[in-house]
């Protein structure tokens, strides 16, 4: 994938002793991609605003849409949408509320987190809202039914 060649490289050549001229070309190409992307979202907002949408149905496009703020849905919206997509491998994951950057997360106390679950949250976290700085996942609390139950059977009648 040429995300990944491209986190390569930059790490070579920020662990270097070009770090300087590095980070200034990183941030020249990044700042004229996003006016790029700016003026294209611009043009489609304007004229056909449904495309929108359907471009960031992409996951590549989507998280350069995020990259420059330009995303059609706000950072807790992608948020849930990702935590409706791994439901089904770590069980019960809810959003909370993001402050500061950070998004709180419940689990059902049932179950918990395990490291592996935890791991498949915060990723996918990461990817549907690149722009947070962190993830915290803190349990549901165990609500308890106190209550008389269902009522008890009348003596006479046939069950």
């Amino acid at each position: 994938m040429p995300g990944e060649r491209l986190g390569t490289l930059l790490g070579v050549l920020l662990a270097g002793p070009h770090r300087g001229p590095a980070e200034e070309i990183v941030r020249q190409l990044t700042d004229l991609y996003g006016e790029g992307l700016t003026r294209i979202v611009g043009t489609l907002r304007e004229h056909a605003p449904a495309s929108v949408g359907v471009i960031a149905d992409d996951d590549v496009v989507a998280d350069l849409l995020a990259l420059h703020d330009l995303h059609p849905l706000d950072a807790p919206a992608r948020v849930q949408l990702a935590l409706d997509r791994i439901r089904p491998q770590v069980g019960a994951v809810g959003y909370l509320d993001t402050d500061d950057g950070v998004v709180r997360l419940s689990v059902g106390a049932s179950r918990g987190c395990s490291s592996a679950a935890r791991a498949t949250v915060e990723a996918a976290v990461r990817d549907a809202a690149p722009e947070l700085t962190g993830v915290e996942i803190v349990a549901a609390p165990v609500l308890y039914q106190i209550g008389m139950g269902p009522p008890a059977a009348s003596e006479g009648r046939a069950s």
